[in-house]
């Protein structure tokens, strides 16, 4: 399993695939099959039986994509993707970086 420098909650790119140039937020990511889930990418049709409590019908919603093919956005100007890097801060705390810019990812 690899290591990911892509976490639940960041901004990022698509650089390839048919949603390319769109941006949304990480909602879930999966690190045993290097994927993540994008809010608003990838999006898929499932069709759903009725039950209980849903009616069923056609639903849309997002399916991963792999994590090679996103990249976060450069926090100073959003419409740029970046590379991530790490620094330790004075404090002792280890931080991720946008290499593009050196503005720090986690604040």
């Amino acid at each position: 399993m690899a290591k990911l420098k892509i976490k639940k909650g960041d901004k990022v790119i698509v650089l390839t695939g048919k949603d390319k140039g769109k941006s949304g937020e990480v909602l879930k990511v999966l690190p045993a099959e290097n994927r993540v889930l994008v809010q608003g990418v990838n999006m898929v049709k499932r069709h759903t039986r009725p039950s209980m409590g849903n009616p069923g019908g056609i639903v849309e919603k997002e399916a991963p994509i792999h994590v090679s093919n996103v990249a976060h956005q450069d926090p100073k100007d959003r419409s740029k993707p970046t590379r991530v890097g790490y620094r330790t801060l004075d404090d002792g705390r280890k931080v991720r970086f946008a290499k593009r810019s050196g503005e720090l990812i986690d604040a």
